[in-house]
Formats: C-alpha cells, structure tokens, sequence
C-alpha cells in the first residue's frame, strides 16, 4: 500500500459535523515530472476530436495510455486495487487539471463531460487502470465523466446537486452491479475550502459494532432504492442484507437515505451502525488536482456542508465509476459498451 500520511486538520475541529480532528488517508504525492507526464498523456487523449468521451475508441485510448503512466501511479493504484488498506481511500496529489483553460463551473442538475479535456481524460486513465469505467443511463444520462456541481435550488438535495451536509452511501448500492470504484477529481474547490469528503471505512466501523448487530446487517431485512439521482423508481425491490461475503472483511451496501429496515431490530441495527460511521469517519479537503478513489465496496462517503456563491467560480468535482470485472455486468450493458442500461 502506498504510505499513510497522516495530517491533523483543525477545521474540521472546528465544524458541526462529528469528523475526527486526526485525518488518516493513503496518499500519493506525484513528482513533476510525473505530474508532467501525466498532463502529455491527458493532453494527446484530450486533443483527439475524432472521439467523444464516451466513444469505445476514445476509452481504448485511454487504457493504453495507462500502460505508459508513471510506475509510481501505476504502482500504487495497483496496491489499492489489491487491498484498500483500513481507510479504504487513496487520495493522489499533483494530477492535472489544466486549471487555467477551465470555463465557468457548470450549474445544472444534468451537467456532464462529453467533450474530451486533460480532467476527464485523467479521469478515464485512472478508471482504466482499476478496470473499467461505466455509468448508469437513468443518472446522468449515462456519462462517464459527470460534473459534481451545487445547483442554483438544489442547495438541501441529498445527491450530487446540493451543497447541505450529505449523508454517507455506497454509489448505486441498490444496483446488482454497484461500482467497485468511485473516482473523484477536484478541478475547483470550493470559495471558503470548507467542503470535506467524508468517508467512513467498514474495515475500522465493524469492530465497533457487536455481533449480534452484524448478524441482523447480514440478513435480508432491508430494502435498498435508487438514490434521488437516479429519478422516480417505484420498482418492487426483494429485500437484502446491508453486509455480505466474508465474515472477517465483508461487502457493505448502503444509502442512508435510500435504505429502509423492514424490522424493529433492523432499525435499530441501522442506527448502530451510523453511530460507527460518525466514529469512525475521515475528512478529507481535495484541492485542484487531487483525485480520492474510494472502495466503494467497503467503504461509504458523503460530504460536509459548504455555501456556493454561484458566480462560476464553485466547487467542481467531477466523477467516474470503475468495475474491476467489466464482464460481470455483460446482461446490463447494451452492445458489450460501458453504459448499464438497467
């Protein structure tokens, strides 16, 4: 694993979120001169017009471009895809973002990336090097690249538009081919740098809970839905456990706003396992050029509360998921392609 750095930030001290004031994460610093060799990878990928983003030729591209991606990104990308570690996030610093050529931040529900740029081609070289990156076609339009921005109205939305404290989840958990990847790139921070990924690892959350907790998590006593990004769903949906697979390192499926307890004890497991979350959370501040991949298998995420301004200038994330094991989801993806069409 990638060495584990850890920084104190007293602003999250200060906050009225329960954050630990002690911020432990697996980072990667790139040097300059793999900073730069990343941005020639990104810029040959981001100047093909032939292609859009989301064009199978365009993501060819890319996977080969990792292949020629500096040994220590590589390296380290390949550890965390082995085993995440404790926190189950690696933060990388020094990506390029071509800072100085970005427009105003976009600022509507429905905004994603289509035109190739050095962000999104970053984007799909990382997501290629965990596996494959895909998306969803009833959230955001099926983009693989997709702008995480606070909408003008949206400010208490519990999902990707609004800028009120968001609650912890796993990305699509409810899907039978959630991400195994959650990749977040910050173009912009946000005015006050206030903004914090919060994230909350079961590795460190499950010793904290009893076992008799963990075996009302691990039966089907749940009902998992499409979180609000994804549109009205009325689906009759069986109900499953939130924990599954290995007993000593298990799988967790869960959005906080989007999970229902079909029982007493289910309920009360659920609120247990808040509980362990907001002891166990890490909240980190990405500034331009940092990426957080986080395990969204093992581990959960959400983000502190900020104040847009809406002036263009707004925080700016934008996002990808990867499968490690594109194939599993073959029945879901029109065409052998990258969109899960259900």
């Amino acid at each position: 694993m990638p060495e584990l750095a850890a920084t104190t930030d007293s602003a999250t001290t200060d906050s009225a979120t329960t954050d630990s004031a002690l911020t432990v994460t697996a980072e990667l610093d790139l040097t300059p001169s793999d900073t730069a060799e990343v941005e020639r990878l990104a810029r040959g990928l981001s100047s093909d017009s032939r292609y859009r983003v989301d064009a199978p030729e365009w993501i060819a591209r890319a996977r080969d471009a990792w292949d020629e991606a500096p040994l220590s990104l590589r390296r380290a990308v390949r550890r965390f895809r082995r085993h995440s570690g404790p926190q189950g996030v690696l933060v990388i610093h020094g990506l390029p973002v071509d800072a100085a050529a970005l427009p105003a931040t976009p600022s509507t529900s429905d905004s994603v990336q289509r035109e190739p740029t050095v962000a999104s081609a970053v984007l799909a070289v990382l997501a290629c090097g965990l596996g494959d990156p895909v998306a969803y076609r009833a959230e955001k339009s099926g983009a693989l690249v997709q702008d995480v921005v606070p909408v003008p109205g949206k400010e208490n939305f519990s999902g990707n538009a609004g800028s009120a404290l968001l609650t912890f989840h796993n990305e699509n958990a409810f899907h039978p081919h959630e991400p195994d990847h959650v990749l977040l790139l910050c173009l912009r921070a946000d005015h006050d740098r206030v903004a914090g990924l919060r994230t909350a690892c079961l590795r460190e959350a499950l010793p904290l809970l009893p076992e008799a907790t963990r075996d009302v998590l691990s039966a089907p006593e749940f009902i998992l839905r499409p979180p609000p990004s994804f549109g009205t769903d009325d689906t009759a949906r069986a109900p499953q456990p939130v924990l599954s697979g290995a007993d000593d390192d298990p799988d967790i499926r869960i959005a906080q706003i989007a999970v229902t307890a079909l029982t007493p004890r289910a309920e009360a497991a659920l609120a247990e396992l808040a509980h362990a979350f907001d002891t166990a959370v890490r909240t980190t501040r990405l500034a331009p050029g940092d990426m957080a991949v986080v395990d969204n298998r093992v581990t959960v995420h959400g983000r502190t509360p900020f104040r847009p301004r809406y002036d263009g200038a707004d925080r700016w994330v934008q996002r990808t998921f990867a499968l490690t094991d594109l194939r599993r989801s073959r029945d879901h993806r029109p065409d052998d392609g990258y969109v899960l069409a259900r």
